[in-house]
């Protein structure tokens, strides 16, 4: 965000440290780099919607909850 997409009547940023200035552009590289990783995938026909269920330890289908 630079100071020309603030609000006129916005108080003035402070600055950025060298370090705060590399921890976001590395962060901006790891967003970009997650999505290039996820385009990069086949899609999936048919399957679940929502975040991956062997991940986050239970299965829900229609309703019905199940944990592994």
């Amino acid at each position: 965000m630079t100071e020309s997409d603030l609000p006129p009547d916005a108080p003035p940023c402070k600055p950025l440290t060298p370090a705060a200035k590399r921890a976001l552009a590395e962060a901006e590289a790891r967003r970009k780099a997650a999505a290039a990783a996820e385009a990069a995938r086949p899609r999936e026909i048919g399957g679940r919607e929502g975040p991956e269920p062997t991940r986050y330890g239970d299965w829900e289908k229609k309703g019905i909850l199940s944990d592994f």
